[in-house]
């Protein structure tokens, strides 16, 4: 990762208190202790697994149709454009990937936690995977350095240190908090986690140029080869990373607009008697998914499958339609400030010490 200019954050609701929260000065503890930090096992064998590509069981699956299930957005189509880059890299790496799991665990569990505090998809995760490893030690040959491969400027200005005894980037924990906040940055720049992405990697500089010789197009299958390869190749890696751990794609691994078809097509997954005893309710504010939850006694895959996309769609525009059952509805309306207000105090609250 590059050098990352300074981007002014607009005056959307959620990204307010997401900056809110920051100012707090979110506590910064030590890195992870006690975890024997493997080296990743990636083989680059050129023997291709055909059973791993062809068995949807084993992670590559549904690549040309949307699988909205009950849990919500947990599925996407894979672009055509990335299905044969897609279908080598994970027969190169699902191998290694797969043994990372076991070991990672612990590093998987703080960033989902400090991800969801910056109200952030949890599948960010994946970036540290394909650009160290998850070696709290790797330093590419740019000198990006930690599990998040910060470049030294671009750690400075967002919040590590690093001096001649101490180097922040390599802890685990700050440096999760720092990605944060550059990722939360960067999709207030482009709303597009794709371009996010390879922004991460090569810098926005990169592709607001890349836009620009698109001819203003930010679509990242028309952009990609205006980006340097390695960010070109990098948001690929992501994506089939995406796969390998999820056994299929996300909300993370699509454009916008692409995005906006997911959560139409969720939407309409409503049957007609759902629609008819269920609510509407348009929401303002950094309000929280597991809170309403709590509150109304709904189950996450029932909550995701009537609200398709919440808490991604909230973080960036700060509102959105919120649909419940009736009877579900009437308790969020007359619980909505505490709601809110509960919703504000999980964001700024500090990662507990034993996600660390």
């Amino acid at each position: 990762m590059r050098k990352i200019v300074t981007i002014t954050i607009t005056g959307l609701t959620g990204f307010l208190l997401i900056q809110a929260a920051k100012a707090t000065g979110i506590p910064h503890n030590q890195p992870l202790k006690n975890i024997a930090v493997a080296d990743t096992a990636i083989s680059d064998s050129a023997n291709r697994n055909t059973a791993l590509i062809n068995d949807p069981k084993l992670g590559f699956k549904n690549l040309f149709t949307t699988a909205v299930t009950g849990d919500g957005i947990n599925g996407a189509r894979l672009n055509p454009m990335a299905i044969s880059f897609v279908q080598n890299y994970i027969a190169r790496n699902s191998k290694g990937f797969k043994a990372m799991k076991d070991w990672a665990k612990p590093y998987f569990d703080m960033m989902d936690n400090v991800l969801t505090q910056h109200g952030l998809p949890k599948e960010l995760k994946y970036i540290a995977v394909i650009e160290s490893g998850l070696k709290h030690n790797a330093i590419s040959w740019a000198g990006a350095c930690g599990p998040w491969a910060f470049m030294p400027a671009a750690a400075r200005q967002y919040g590590l240190d690093i001096t001649r005894g101490r180097d922040e980037r390599l802890d685990y924990y700050k440096s999760t908090h720092a990605a944060a906040r550059l990722l939360t940055d960067l999709y207030a720049k482009y709303g597009d986690w794709l371009l996010v992405i390879a922004a991460y990697n090569g810098g926005p500089g990169n592709v607001d140029k890349a836009i620009r010789r698109a001819g203003g197009s930010k679509d990242f299958w028309t952009l990609q080869y205006y980006l340097p390869n390695e960010s070109m190749n990098h948001v690929k890696k992501f994506i089939g990373t995406h796969y390998i751990f999820e056994g299929e794609g996300g909300i993370t691994t699509v454009t916008k607009n692409e995005m906006k078809d997911l959560v139409y097509e969720a939407s309409a997954r409503l049957k007609d008697e759902e629609i008819n005893t269920s609510t509407a309710y348009n929401i303002t504010g950094r309000f929280s998914s597991a809170v309403i939850m709590k509150y109304v006694n709904i189950d996450k895959p029932t909550f995701d499958r009537y609200n398709p996309g919440f808490d991604n769609k909230i973080a960036v525009d700060g509102k959105y339609e919120l649909r419940l059952p009736t009877q579900m509805m009437n308790i969020f309306v007359a619980k909505r400030y505490q709601i809110l207000d509960e919703s504000i105090q999980l964001l700024l609250k500090p990662v507990d010490n034993a996600s660390r």
